[in-house]
């Protein structure tokens, strides 16, 4: 008698692990489910045997060949399309060289008796026999009730619980005469159990069931998978385990290097050339495919690990799977129900939480924590939200997917028919990616205001004008591949961290709005924006004197969209300017600190040659802005916000300035001097922000060229922080030299250590008990301010693996040995 092998199924129940292999390829206990089928059917004396392939088909081919290897001879039957339990069945007809044959699947787990069964069907004289088994949950499978003889009654396959009248189901293998095949019509998909059994049953044929003892599992799910696996490591199906009993359900295959200061626990299984390094756990119903490599610390329970897997050290897997050729680095976290696809890289200290399924090829970040699942983008990112919003690679991270996806996620945030704002600067990447936002804002019920490419200033100001929110897209400063997406509330402001981990859990969840058809919301392109922002900010910013000072000013736009402001703004203020790179550019929506610095430079050389003022330079949003002197020398960033704040605290006599943490304690002289006290805000984007829009504050500032003018609105705006300062050198009749000449001079030093995410909680902890009895503010990271004034900033990276640190003495040389002390006990402690 020949046997048929099923093995033409997708098994999409089992992805990401049948994504990029074959179901009858996935391996239980380091052998093939199929290899387990074969070596079953070759213990009955079924050597000859017909596989039917289809999907994947050459895998199938390639893993088993002619079956020499298996003691078996082995014929394939190839389906162009499926053609159903019978039809592929149907397919393998000639092959079968009419005589009874029997008919198994390749993706179920069984040590059923087939010798028993086929002496049963001869008996019978059946033309087919049904091979039934009792299960505690029939749902899934197709019931079957027999009479007294063993003859079939009835058939019913995937029932609901209210159809359930029998536990005996189908197990899909089947002893059958080669009458049977009159049944099926060859070249169409035909099922076995749904079709050809009740036309058998309705003519009299004579169809009978087998109830079978021995086990038997239908490899259907994740769990089901998992499951096989304990049940061959514990014995409880009778199947061949390829390896040495070296300790109680201790199985080690040959080759594999185990170091005697590991632990294993049994059952558990070691495949071929696996090693397992000192220090290494493996707990109960683990297993380890061939050539797997398990580093020092790492602890693993209840995992199933294919071949040619690095698991990391102190990695830490729990009621997972991991697909071959797979890289699971240092201090990852996988929890229970994770699959993790082919070829995968799980960067370290990552964590992937339960139920997690990662797709074949993707790359999980350092330090992610991946809640959903890693499908079609190529990285799944640590935390959603960055310290410019949303950022990434141009269709490598962010993708016109991600971008509906996204917008989807915060448009739920807000109500129906609520209307948001939309700009972006002048890349391509921005355009694209904002059209896509537009289209997943209206289709969630939200109305829209297509504000186009506009200095982000501007778009902040007209979303606080009657929107809910708004979103802005530009491209990553210096990095001309990336863009950022930032969401706004209906100030005009960041979302607050509250706002962000909100759209994050919608997000992830996957739970977006959408709307019906009547509730499709519009979209508009409001006019004379730039003519608003202009008059708004003349009637808010003090310009008095600067017509009467007749001071002529150097304005590098920078190819930027301040250009579609400045001209009109700077010819009502009445300045004699010198305007330059004035065109937009594309091809170049941003600069690096070269090009910068050279732009700067040549500022510098207009300002000298033509004896103006000072010079001016923006970034191509018009959010932040570089000073030159009269000199023609450039004003670093840290002196530039010193210089500011001393013409402003001069001007107010009073009020208050907010500083993030990072600013030099020169700040505090410079503004004490001029009765002017300051609030110190931590480095989070939106704090600054919010500090500024408390009543008696007057200027805000974060010393990397971002200014706020609070009078006017409270975000970052090169625009107004340059119309401010006209008014005020125009008043002070300072030149910004000699302003710059009579501010001391800081000495901040400032170095960034690597830490692991897992040891930033306990770098701090040290930092802190190192710091005993000096004086310690935690109002961001922790600052140790040493008697004499010296003092230490020590603050972990919210979106990378290190630690930044700041140190101000009041020499150089003492600044560098302070930096140099506390960096020492950082990397002690991160180690």
């Amino acid at each position: 008698m020949k046997a048929v092998v099923m093995a033409g199924g997708e098994g999409t129940r089992l992805r990401p692990m049948t994504s990029s292999m074959p179901k009858p390829l996935l391996p239980v206990a380091n052998r093939p489910i199929m290899e387990h089928v074969l070596r079953l059917l070759r213990r009955h004396g079924l050597t000859d045997t017909v596989v039917t392939v289809q999907f994947l088909a050459s895998l199938v081919r390639n893993y088993f060949g002619d079956g020499e290897e298996l003691g078996m001879s082995l014929y394939y039957a190839n389906e162009e399309v499926p053609l159903g339990t019978a039809g592929s069945v149907k397919n393998a007809e000639e092959q079968l060289s009419g005589d009874s044959f029997l008919v198994i699947s390749g993706d179920a787990l069984t040590d059923i008796d087939l010798s028993a069964l086929i002496a049963y069907h001869k008996a019978k004289g059946a033309l087919v026999t049904v091979c039934l088994t009792r299960v505690q949950d029939p749902v899934e499978f197709g019931i079957t009730i027999t009479d007294e003889e063993g003859r079939v009654e009835r058939f019913l396959e995937k029932p609901t619980w209210g159809q359930v009248f029998s536990d005996t189901v189908n197990t899909g293998i089947y002893v059958m005469e080669p009458e049977v095949f009159d049944y099926v019509e060859s070249g169409t998909q035909v099922d076995w159990s749904s079709e050809v059994f009740p036309r058998l049953l309705a003519e009299g044929k004579p169809v009978y069931g087998y109830v079978a003892e021995g086990y038997w599992e239908d490899v259907g799910t994740h769990e089901s998978y998992v499951k096989a696996q304990a049940d061959v490591l514990t014995g409880a199906v009778e199947t061949e385990i390829d390896g040495f009993e070296t300790a109680p359900g201790v199985f080690v295959a040959e080759g594999a290097e185990i170091d005697p200061a590991a632990i294993l626990k049994g059952p558990c299984y070691v495949g071929p050339y696996a090693k397992i390094e000192a220090g290494v756990e493996l707990r109960e119903y683990t297993v380890l495919g061939s050539n797997v490599v398990v580093k020092s610390g790492a602890f693993l329970h209840r995992a199933v690990v294919h071949g040619n897997v690095y698991i990391g050290p102190q990695a830490n897997l729990r009621g997972c799977v991991i697909g071959k050729n797979t890289d699971v680095m240092r201090a990852v976290r996988i929890e229970d129900g994770v699959v993790v696809g082919d070829e995968c890289l799980i960067e370290e200290e990552s964590v992937l939480s339960g139920g997690v399924r990662v797709y074949p090829f993707k790359t999980v970040e350092a330090g992610a924590v991946v809640h959903s699942d890693v499908i079609w983008e190529q990285r799944s990112s640590r935390s959603l939200f960055g310290p410019r919003g949303i950022s990434g690679v141009m269709n490598v991270e962010i993708t016109p997917e991600l971008a509906v996806r996204l917008a989807g996620a915060y448009a739920t945030t807000l109500k129906k028919g609520d209307t948001v704002t939309c700009a972006r600067d002048g890349s391509r990447a921005a355009r694209a990616l904002k059209r896509a936002v537009i289209a997943a804002l209206t289709s969630s019920a939200l109305n829209v205001r297509d504000l186009e490419s506009v200095p982000t200033p501007v778009a902040r100001l007209q979303t606080a004008h009657g929107s809910a929110g708004g979103v802005l897209i530009r491209t990553t400063p210096g990095v001309p591949d990336s863009v950022d997406i930032s969401f706004l509330d209906s100030s005009g402001a960041d979302l607050s961290p509250g706002g962000q981990r909100k759209l994050d859990r919608i997000y992830s969840r996957g739970e977006y709005r959408r709307a019906f058809p009547g509730e499709i919301g519009d979209l508009g392109t409001p006019s004379r924006i730039f003519e608003s922002y202009v008059q708004e900010l003349l009637a808010r910013v003090d310009i008095s004197g600067i017509a009467d000072a007749g001071m002529k000013i150097v304005v590098d736009v920078g190819g930027g969209a301040a250009g579609h402001v400045l001209p009109s703004l700077l010819g009502r203020i009445g300045v004699d300017a010198y305007t330059v790179n004035l065109g937009i550019d594309e091809a170049h929506p941003t600069e690096s600190p070269g090009e910068r610095h050279t732009a700067l430079r040549r500022l510098g050389a207009l300002v000298a040659s033509s004896e103006a003022a000072f010079g001016v330079r923006f970034d191509p949003v018009g959010e932040r802005i570089w000073l030159v002197d009269d000199t023609g020398a450039r004003i670093d960033e840290d002196r530039a916000l010193l210089v500011i704040l001393d013409l402003v605290s001069a001007e107010k006599r009073g009020g208050n300035v907010a500083l993030p943490v990072t600013t030099t304690r020169v700040a505090e002289r410079v503004a004490g001097f001029h009765g002017v006290s300051i609030t110190w805000v931590s480095t989070a984007p939106d704090q600054l922000t919010t500090a500024c829009t408390k009543a008696g504050t007057i200027f805000g500032g974060d010393a990397r060229g971002g200014f706020i003018v609070p009078e006017f609105h409270p975000a970052l705006d090169g625009i107004a922080t340059f119309i401010r300062m006209l008014g005020l050198v125009s008043r002070t009749h300072l030149t910004l030299s000699q302003i710059d000449a009579r501010i001391p001079h800081a000495h901040v030093r400032r170095m960034d250590v690597p830490t692991p995410w897992a040891a930033k909680g306990m770098v701090m902890r040290t930092v802190v008990e190192a710091a005993e009895g000096r004086e310690v503010d935690t109002t961001d990271g922790v600052r140790i301010v040493e008697a004499d004034g010296s003092w230490t900033l020590v603050l972990p990276d919210p979106a990378e693996a290190v630690t930044h640190l700041w140190a101000e003495a009041p020499e150089p040389d003492a600044a560098d040995r302070l930096l140099g002390a506390w960096a020492s006990v950082v990397e002690r402690s991160g180690s």
